[in-house]
């Protein structure tokens, strides 16, 4: 099966400028008729674009993406203005949201949009919620977070990835079927819009919001240092310059007091997992103390499950075990946050790759990251579904 991904995909090593980055695109391309179809065969048939087919045409009217290299951009843009054909880049953080309300509209019965809130320049926050048990009770509940650093791009395309894996296996897959019949899947595929705007549009490599700092020039909170979990302890900067900055105080951020508000308000979440990149790790809290977590020898076996799981598929390894000793110190961090607010199954996944690529992981990485991915998040909700508590 091929996967739509709406997340802007400009992904590449060469650098433009100070800042930005410049690299391929995902071009969305309208077909009407067989004589369109035609055209746009002749095009990706061609050796001389290099060009990846991301999504082939199936029936007319149907949009057909595919990824141009950067050194394409300029002949294929020509070429499809000289033959008529009409086209879009999805560069766009709206493609996400757009791709929520096509999974929303398409899958009613099981697929929901739903606005947590606004970030600190009003974009509008959403989540998915999954749920086979329509509106009413709060069931047991599982939150999917990526996205919260912005420049780590593969979480976000994983997010949604996820997202159309769910609503097109459910009744297929029995695993993920029996999963949703007893607990209810919330996703939120970008958790800091702000920054991922501005990591399209001025600096590729930006992580933090972009709220102000009163006093300083410096622009932004580090949002995985900000929740009210031994705030502004090890691991953590009191200097707004810092990558690590953790803000004026806890919750400081609206797109962290967001989610902390809605998960407290539901007050059935059994599990938080948080999609990050890079380096391959797969862990549980805590981050904020060297001291073992209560429920430290159930989740790391879970977490030595999920890995296994994850790499079955492509032989990719994850290193499994506790924040503060498998990569470093973090207070104020989202998982530590659930864990202490009586979510027992917080993990977060660093994904690939281990460094050569780092933060810029090439467009042909996406899918084969989401798929590995898929299987070690889909070990951690069986077990969630299989113990509630």
């Amino acid at each position: 099966m091929r996967w739509i991904l709406f997340f802007g995909a400009l992904i590449g090593s060469s650098m433009c400028g100070q800042h930005k980055f410049c690299g391929d695109q995902v071009f969305r391309i309208n077909v009407r008729n067989g004589d369109e179809i035609s055209k746009l065969s002749q095009l990706v048939d061609s050796d001389h674009f290099k060009l990846n087919v991301w999504k082939s045409p199936s029936i007319f009217g149907r949009p057909v993406d595919v990824l141009v290299p950067s050194v394409s951009l300029k002949s294929v843009r020509s070429y499809l203005k000289t033959q008529g054909l009409e086209y879009s880049v999805t560069i766009d953080n709206l493609q996400i949201y757009h791709e929520m309300d096509s999974i929303a509209t398409t899958f009613p019965e099981l697929a929901s949009r739903v606005k947590i809130g606004q970030s600190f320049e009003n974009r509008p926050m959403y989540v998915l919620k999954f749920s086979s048990a329509g509106g009413g009770k709060r069931r047991p509940a599982i939150w999917l977070n990526a996205g919260i650093h912005s420049r780590e791009w593969i979480s976000q395309a994983t997010a949604i990835w996820t997202a159309r894996k769910i609503v097109s296996d459910y009744g297929k897959d029995p695993a993920l079927t029996s999963i949703l019949k007893k607990v209810d899947i919330f996703l939120l595929p970008v958790a800091n819009p702000d920054g991922y705007v501005y990591t399209q549009t001025q600096n590729r490599l930006w992580r933090k919001t972009r709220s102000l700092n009163p006093g300083s020039h410096c622009i932004g909170t580090d949002p995985n240092r900000n929740w009210n979990v031994s705030f502004a302890g090890r691991g953590a900067s009191d200097n707004p310059c810092s990558e690590v900055y953790h803000g004026p105080h806890a919750n400081s951020e609206v797109e962290v007091k967001s989610v902390v508000d809605f998960i407290q308000k539901h007050g059935n979440f059994k599990c938080f997992i948080d999609l990050h990149s890079y380096s391959q790790l797969l862990m549980y809290p805590y981050g904020y103390t060297l001291k073992k977590a209560p429920d430290a020898k159930e989740l790391d076996e879970v977490a030595a499950r999920a890995a296994k799981a994850l790499a079955s598929l492509s032989g990719t390894e994850y290193q499994v075990g506790p924040t503060c000793t498998t990569v470093y110190p973090a207070s104020g961090s989202s998982i530590d946050w659930a864990y202490d607010n009586g979510i027992k199954y917080a993990f977060t996944f660093e994904l690939r790759d281990t460094g050569h690529y780092g933060f810029l992981l090439p467009a042909n990485q996406i899918i084969p990251t989401a798929e590995e991915t898929w299987l070690g998040l889909k070990t951690i909700m069986e077990h969630v579904r299989d113990n509630l508590y």
